[in-house]
């Protein structure tokens, strides 16, 4: 009888193991194909994997911005014009020493809404230079001076340096929102990827620190945990341009130390509560690694009783947000983002119009 129930264990954990073996090599959902035809164009740079290169290496490789380059290129498309909105080179100060802004100002006298973004690249790459698309779509759309913070970044700067510059620059942008020609009560967060993290530990910090916090908060496939089996790995662990070894690399550089992964300014899910944030804007892509993760957030936020739009974009990969000139989801990813934030900062002249010629 033992011996029979044995057996039957044994066989329920092999079948166990050989599902989890097929989930983990599932294939990652279909790309659309304007998607499918960017991540040709990535793979034909030769981008070698982050495990095999040292940071400085990997900053110099090609990124999907670059794809999306080529793919205009070769569609005889020219890149988006870069002349507006006008760019001012500001910055703040740090606890390590400046921390450099780009203000993104549209035309006009203001006062305008303030947003505050943070790029991404994982803690690692990046800088505003190579999220400009993305800049540029909000300070457009919504009408409002974008303020973009190139923070210290890893292994150099390991966490919390980039954190601590993210809530610096807040509270400097906050300070001074009126000489950016914007006005200081509905200043708002956003951010993609490591960028997206950031925005949310800014809302957790001016919470716990009781200084101004932010109207609202644009949280795009943030990274916000370290599970690594959450379903999204599991089906999207070989996918490109972001994929789990890549994410493993990332925060290894950024926050390796164990008592560092359960702080919730490194990663925010880890918070004991996410009561009394501002409102969030959550968006995902279904070929990401994090998408699983993004929603467990935008569940925690509604639990905690937060209000939450959140949308994940079937057939498109992480980083797609600022792919507009080659991507139509994208567009229809920064319009659902702009629609929650013209009605955070209220109606204005000229915001609702910007909207509808996004």
């Amino acid at each position: 009888m033992q011996r029979t129930i044995r057996a039957a264990v044994t066989a329920l954990a092999m079948l166990a193991a050989a599902a989890a073996q097929a989930l983990d090599s599932k294939e990652p959902p279909k790309a659309a194909p304007p998607m499918q035809k960017i991540l040709d164009a990535y793979a034909a740079l030769d981008v070698r994997p982050l495990a095999d290169l040292t940071p400085a290496e990997a900053r110099r490789q090609p990124t999907a911005a670059d794809a999306v380059a080529r793919v205009l290129k070769d569609d005889g498309k020219a890149p988006p014009n870069a002349a507006a909105p006008a760019v001012k080179h500001r910055s703040a100060p740090g606890p390590a020493g400046p921390v450099p802004l780009h203000v993104y100002a549209p035309p006009g006298k203001g006062p305008f809404p303030v947003l505050v973004y943070f790029h991404g690249g994982g803690f690692v790459l990046g800088d505003t230079k190579a999220y400009e698309p993305s800049i540029r779509a909000l300070a457009q759309g919504a009408h409002a001076v974008v303020v973009s913070v190139d923070y210290r970044q890893a292994p150099e700067h390991r966490f919390p340096a980039a954190a601590d510059d993210a809530f610096a620059a807040w509270r400097w942008v906050v300070a001074h929102a009126q000489d950016l020609h914007g006005d200081p009560t509905p200043v708002a967060v956003a951010g993609e990827g490591a960028g997206g993290n950031l925005a949310a530990v800014v809302a957790l910090m001016a919470r716990d620190r009781k200084v101004q916090a932010p109207l609202h908060q644009v949280l795009i496939y943030p990274v916000v945990g370290d599970d690594m089996s959450t379903p999204s790995y599991q089906r999207n662990a070989n996918a490109r341009p972001l994929d789990k070894a890549s994410m493993q690399w990332f925060l290894q550089h950024y926050a390796s130390a164990p008592a560092d992964r359960e702080n919730p300014y490194a990663l925010p899910l880890k918070a004991a509560s996410l009561k009394g944030l501002a409102p969030a804007t959550v968006v995902a892509a279904e070929i990401d690694p994090l998408a699983s993760e993004a929603k467990a957030y935008a569940d925690r936020l509604q639990a905690d009783g937060v209000a939450v739009r959140y949308r994940e974009f079937d057939g498109v990969t992480h980083e797609f947000f600022g792919m507009q000139a080659a991507l139509p989801k994208a567009e229809d990813a920064q319009k659902f983002v702009i629609e929650d934030l013209v009605k955070a900062f209220g109606a204005r002249p000229g915001a609702e119009g910007a909207v509808a010629r996004h």
